[in-house]
């Protein structure tokens, strides 16, 4: 600690500017993953051996906002919010995440080891808990999305929700920085703090690689996807009668190539409630004709109510609709939300539709895995530079619900994944004039603990943060007459 004291601002700056680094390129736009289990090492170090309560939490602080600059580029200059949208809900985060790191350094210095192993996760779970009700994010916001390229952590979303992955990602580095700091003191204690933590992860791994191998299921269907660029929205009737033209003609080519369903994006257009009458037999008797079941999404205009709408034609049957829940802040803040689930009536397999920033959210998905789906069709919408990050959030759902998805979004991916989160198929929606993607899908539903349970996890995490915060009471008044070693 005495080179710490020495040289403060200089090991300061390099923790701050290592930690930000790690955050920027593991949690970004296009997150690569292994750097997310390392990111809070630096800072959390720093924490541990300065004196100064002040520089550890500046630089937490401080770290964290800057490793956030990716979220300012995306939504100032990429979905044209003011500055703000970006600065006060990062600069909390940035002082929430200095609070967790003060807790976790109070807690070591103190002697309580194991409480400071599990400040930091079990606060930031809490945090993330509490931010999935905000309309504006949902669970968007979750270190857990950083994850899904690691198919074995993946799955311990099936148990908890996104909550679990975070858990385990501030885990890590708070028992490698525990351990450290411990090393030169009380080496004792350095080696149960570091394994408790391997061995709480290596069971998570394993778990996921357990489930990873079961077989996949035999029941299939295939399933095609649909998206053209060149067309932004058509907000004009003749435009829109062409656009929707252009996508029977695609549709009933994937049908002829044995597609029971043809899923087309979110919002391809405007659609007034007197022009369904022109529109909508179009794409119905592509339904007649081939036996697929064909979902395309519109803004629906109904009277003084707008709807963010996806339309389901099914051969021989009335046009079902399902009505978005959660709305895209100022972009769509006029539109009125759905509240019901819509479940297909062809094929005869429960297959559910929700759409785009729906996904962002634990309910609907959480509704329809308990509704038994054993796929979730998403059309979407995203903004070309979040296609990765964005797009992807999906497949999260399809993880804790134990279903597939099928994500259809303008300006993003056309994307398949199974129940496990496994991409099935995948191909970039600017493509060609029309991109298009045709995958069998495997049909079934795994029931998961999440499925029954919800989100128990970050009521677990509240306790254990309650425990670390008396802890720190506790600890203290010992210390004073003596070391508190738990």
């Amino acid at each position: 600690m005495a080179f710490v004291d020495k040289r403060p601002t200089l090991l300061a700056t390099l923790a701050v500017l290592s930690t930000a680094a790690l955050l920027l390129a593991g949690n970004g736009m296009n997150p690569f993953w292994p750097f997310m289990w390392v990111a809070p090492i630096p800072v959390l170090l720093l924490a541990a051996e300065t004196t100064s309560w002040r520089v550890a939490a500046g630089a937490a602080a401080l770290s964290m906002l800057l490793g956030s600059l990716t979220m300012l580029y995306y939504l100032h200059f990429v979905l044209q919010a003011p500055v703000t949208a970006w600065l006060i809900p990062f600069s909390i985060a940035s002082l929430l995440f200095a609070a967790g790191v003060l807790l976790f350094r109070g807690l070591l210095h103190r002697g309580a080891v194991f409480s400071a192993l599990i400040a930091l996760p079990a606060f930031w779970t809490v945090c993330e808990y509490l931010a999935s009700f905000a309309p504006a994010n949902g669970t968007a916001g979750s270190l857990a999305y950083t994850q899904e390229r690691f198919l074995p952590i993946l799955q311990v979303a099936s148990l908890t929700g996104p909550w679990g992955i975070t858990f385990l990602l501030l885990l890590f580095p708070s028992a490698v920085a525990s351990g450290l700091y411990l090393r030169g003191r009380r080496l004792l204690e350095a080696a149960p703090v570091v394994g408790s933590a391997l061995t709480v992860l290596a069971g998570a791994v394993l778990f996921g690689a357990i489930r990873l191998a079961a077989p996949n299921s035999q029941q299939s269907i295939k399933v095609g996807l649909l998206d053209t660029d060149t067309v932004v929205f058509a907000d004009e009737a003749p435009e829109m009668q062409e656009l929707i033209k252009s996508y029977a003609e695609q549709a009933e080519r994937l049908a002829r190539h044995g597609a029971k369903i043809v899923l087309m994006p979110e919002k391809t257009g405007l659609l007034l409630d007197r022009d369904t009458k022109i529109v909508d037999p179009i794409l119905q008797s592509v339904a007649d004709r081939t036996g697929a079941t064909l979902v395309i999404g519109v803004v629906h205009v109904v009277a003084r109510d707008s709807f963010n709408e996806a339309r389901i034609f099914t051969a021989g049957q009335p046009i079902a609709t399902y009505d978005k829940q959660h709305m895209l802040p100022l972009f769509e803040s006029k539109l009125t939300p759905g509240t019901s689930l819509a479940l297909l009536s062809e094929p005869a397999v429960p297959i559910g539709v929700a759409i785009c920033k729906d996904m962002d959210f634990i309910r609907p998905a959480l509704d329809y895995g308990r509704a038994g789906v054993d796929l979730l069709l998403d059309p979407a919408w995203d903004f070309n530079v979040d296609r990765t990050w964005h797009g992807h959030i999906a497949i999260m759902r399809g993880v804790e619900g134990g279903y597939a998805i099928a994500h259809a979004a303008k300006d993003g991916f056309l994307t398949v994944t199974d129940d496990r989160g496994r991409i099935l198929g995948e191909v970039r929606t600017n493509s060609g004039a029309f991109a298009s993607l045709l995958v069998d899908v495997p049909l079934r539903h795994d029931q998961t603990v999440f499925d029954r349970h919800g989100t128990w996890f970050p009521w677990l995490a509240g306790l254990l943060l309650l425990i670390a915060a008396a802890r720190l009471f506790t600890a203290a008044r010992v210390a004073s007459g003596g070391r508190s070693l738990e």
